[in-house]
């Protein structure tokens, strides 16, 4: 799924969702702990993983620790694509990942082993709900989204 799958010019149907409406809530959870279980393993070994919205990253913060002293630590955080932010008028904090940071997309086929899913259910469950997610976008909706 490309990124600009994601650019709606209108709401998105129940039509555009066929496979979310299949599925129940806890199988869609499911896929989607496979899914933030594969964002955790690449982040510890210190690669960013793009999934169409935006990215998943470590990035350096400075952390106070005591009197004067800092610490610089890595906090995983999400950047919003650069044309998602533009076309949907988003306001977001502009985080750089760097340069050599290997990014890396999702493996729909080791999320669909480690959660018992055919591959194909998993790839079209994670678009469908990322088309939601930019549909909420598109219609100025509340999105609450929870990650482990």
């Amino acid at each position: 799924a490309k990124m600009q799958n994601y650019l709606l010019s209108s709401s998105v149907g129940p039509e555009e969702l066929p496979t979310l409406k299949e599925l129940s809530t806890s199988e869609i959870c499911k896929v989607w702990s496979g899914a933030s279980r594969y964002i955790h393993r690449q982040l510890l070994q210190k690669r960013a993983v793009e999934i169409g919205v935006g990215t998943f990253a470590l990035v350096p913060v400075q952390a106070s620790v005591e009197e004067g002293k800092v610490l610089t630590v890595e906090r995983p955080v999400f950047i919003v694509s650069k044309p998602l932010r533009a076309f949907y008028n988003l306001e977001c904090d502009e985080t750089k990942i760097s340069d050599d940071t290997a990014v890396v997309q999702l493996d729909f086929g080791e999320i669909a082993a480690d959660t018992h899913f055919r591959r194909e259910i998993v790839e079209l469950c994670v678009h469908e709900t990322l088309l939601c997610f930019a549909g909420a976008l598109r219609d100025n909706k509340e999105v609450e989204f929870s990650f482990k």
